[in-house]
Order: C-alpha cells, then structure tokens, then sequence
C-alpha cells in the first residue's frame, strides 16, 4: 500500500506505506523512530518495539502466514525521510492481545458481519505499555495522526471490521480520542520503586501482617532444595534456553493450547537481545526446574513468561515477583508483571490503568461499542479503586500514593 492521507501542516505530503517485512523499513530508520533515546548507548524504553524484537518475531515464525498475525509495518514518510512507524498485523483471531474483544467479534458475526481479519497495531503476545505509534522526535503530533489515518484508509480500502491499538500510553489514548477513536481503559498490576536501597526497605512499607506474609513465602519458596540463578547478558548460555523452552512449552500449553513462540525466537533474542533479558532459574542439583524471563527497559523490568516442570510451593511468587523487585531494585527500575493476576496484590504490585484504542468501521457498531466502553471505564475505575483498598501497604504508605 502507497498513499498519501491529508497534508496535516500545510507543508509537504505525507506518504504512507505498509510493508509486508520489517526488514523492508530497515533496522536505522525503524529504530530511529522506535527507541531514539538509545543513540547515547543505554537500553530502549521499550524493548519490544525495537527492531531486534520485532524482526526476531518474523525471522522465527512466531507471527507471520499461519499465524494469526500477518505484518503490515507502517511507515509515514514526508520528503523523503521516514518520520514514523508503527507495528501494525492483519490479525485473524483475537489470540494473543490480552485487551479481550471476543464478545465483540461474536456481536458482529451474529449481526452477519465479518469480524476477522481486522487491523491491530500491538506487539504480538506482549501485554506491555508502550508507544505504539513511534515517531522521530519534533514529529509526535503529526507521525500520530499520519499513521492512524494511514491505518484507517487501509482498514476501509480493505473492507475490513476495524483498527485496534492496544497497551498504547496514556498520552496516545488522549491524542487517538481526540481523533475520534474509542478509548478502552483496563488494569495491570505494576510494582513501583520509590527509591527503595534494598528489599527490606519495601518490606518496610508493607503493613506488618502482608510484612511477614512475604518474608515467609520467600522462606518456604527456597525450601525447593536448590538455588536461584539471575542471568543475562553473557551469562545466559544455550543450555539456559533449552531449559526454558521446555518451561515456556508447558506454560503454552496449559493457557493457550499450544505456545505462541517458535523455538528459534529464543536463540534470536540471545544473539541480539541478551543484554535486554533477565532470565531467572531455579536450579536443585544442577538441573533447572523453574524459570521466569523478564525483558529489560530503560526504566521498567517487564515481567513475561513462567514455567516449571516440578510444583513448589512458592516458587513462581519468588522467581516471578520477589526476584524481579530485588533487581528492580538493584537498577533503580518499577516491575511490569504482566496482564492479570490479582495474587499480585498481596506481593506489593498494585492496580494501574491501561489503554487501547478502537475504530469500527460500521458506524452503528461503533456507536454501540461506544456506549459499552462508557460504562466499562467507570466499572475498571471502580474495580481498581475497590482492589487498591486491600492493597498490602501502611495506610499512610497508601494515602500518598493515592
């Protein structure tokens, strides 16, 4: 697709262009627009918007024909120099989004409408907040605007049911409302580091009784017989993802029925993520038999995937949260756990707002999706208000972050 949406400055044209392969946009310009802040040599703010991760997604199969999740990669270009990008799929399901709009899907196609394929800028199986429309900086505005009209053109050029942005920021939530997309509210629960020098200084904060709660399950956690290993960078060797695949496999599937990576994803991401990972290994005699996989950001520690082929009591809550806060801490990062889990409470992650943005071709769909989103944000603010209420800090410790 080549098209040119309306000039929104007066100035030269925007052209915009979908591409079937991220490679066709090329890593310098993609990353130019993806994570600019990483050309004075630290970390990404989000590493799943790089092109390392994206393209270790389409090298190893895990989106592409087949799939689900078909790469339609936007580029917004205007004389000459590509000002904003966006990772956009041609999705034929709702798998692997966890911004659940199945009951949508099901409305549509019971009306006698075709729900699938539809539109979706997102990272594949990444529950994570991040920009979702990512522009050069000076051009945040009008890269916004360039590529969500680009989204929409190709959506009705297509005759397609709708474009869906999702785990975007607060601040293009905002932005995509005042263009007239619907703007969808949900929680996560998220760790916060308020400076804290150690892991009793958390615990300091907690309420006494959640206080000794944590200090047990760490104790009981350990009594698996063996040792945790936090690994990454070059520590991480092939026999370390051999084990977690075999983890990741059984996690898979139980949740989903079978796992939405390839195999060879892993060993991409050791040959060019390995400094942006955390994997962290409970190992008894030598053989690993639990492990949790984090990827690391400029600012956040993203919590992603579990797994274990033996049951501890305690394990998943020492390898998945407590380890994650102890290197959250060592360097000065807040945790990102994932989508869901209330269990996430009582462990010193609390509810934090997430959001996506809609656009629905059909305009009686639309109008009626929009009144449903109306009541679902108080409901979400409600519920989070409600959950923050038994939320495992001093109740002073609580008032100040309200």
């Amino acid at each position: 697709m080549a098209d040119t949406p309306p000039d929104m400055s007066g100035d030269t044209p925007i052209e915009i262009t979908a591409h079937a392969s991220i490679e066709a946009v090329g890593q310098p310009t993609w990353d130019a627009c993806a994570c600019p802040e990483s050309s004075d040599g630290g970390p990404p703010v989000d590493p799943f918007t790089t092109y390392r991760f994206l393209h270790a997604l389409e090298v190893s199969r895990s989106v592409g024909p087949r799939t689900g999740w078909e790469p339609r990669y936007l580029a917004a270009a205007r004389g000459g120099e590509t000002i904003a990008v966006a990772p956009l799929y041609a999705k034929g399901h709702s798998q692997g989004e966890y911004i659940f709009d199945h009951n949508w899907a099901h409305a549509w196609e019971s009306a006698g409408g075709d729900y699938y394929p539809k539109l979706q800028i997102a990272v594949p199986f990444t529950p994570a907040t991040g920009r979702r429309f990512l522009t050069r900086p000076g051009h945040e505005a009008t890269g916004i605007a360039a590529l969500t009209q680009g989204a929409i053109q190709l959506c009705a050029q297509n005759d397609l049911s709708g474009v869906h942005v999702t785990f975007c920021t607060e601040a293009e939530a905002l932005a995509g409302r005042e263009m007239g997309l619907l703007h969808r509210t949900t929680q996560q629960f998220h760790w916060e580091n308020r400076d804290y020098p150690d892991f009793d200084a958390f615990l300091a904060d907690l309420n006494s009784r959640k206080r000794k709660t944590v200090r047990r399950e760490r104790r009981d956690a350990m009594a698996f017989g063996g040792e945790v290993q936090m690994l990454t960078g070059d520590d991480l060797r092939p026999e370390h993802w051999d084990a977690f695949w075999r983890f990741y496999q059984d996690t898979g599937a139980r949740k989903w029925g079978s796992p939405y990576l390839t195999r060879p994803f892993f060993d991409l991401v050791q040959e060019s993520m390995r400094d942006d990972v955390l994997l962290v290994l409970a190992l008894r005699d030598g053989h690993p038999v639990a492990g949790a996989l984090n990827f690391i950001g400029r600012e956040t520690l993203f919590g992603r995937y579990w797994g274990a082929t033996e049951h501890h009591p305690f394990l998943h809550f020492e390898l998945c949260y407590y380890r994650a806060i102890d290197f959250a801490i060592e360097r000065g990062l807040r945790v990102e756990a994932g989508a869901q889990g209330e269990h996430k409470l009582a462990r010193g992650y609390m509810p934090h707002t997430t959001h996506s943005l809609h656009w629905l071709a059909d305009a009686g769909f639309r109008e009626a999706v929009s009144r449903y989103l109306e009541q679902e944000r108080d409901a979400v603010a409600q519920e989070m208000g409600f959950l923050a209420s038994f939320g495992p800090f001093r109740q002073m410790q609580v008032e100040e972050q309200e």
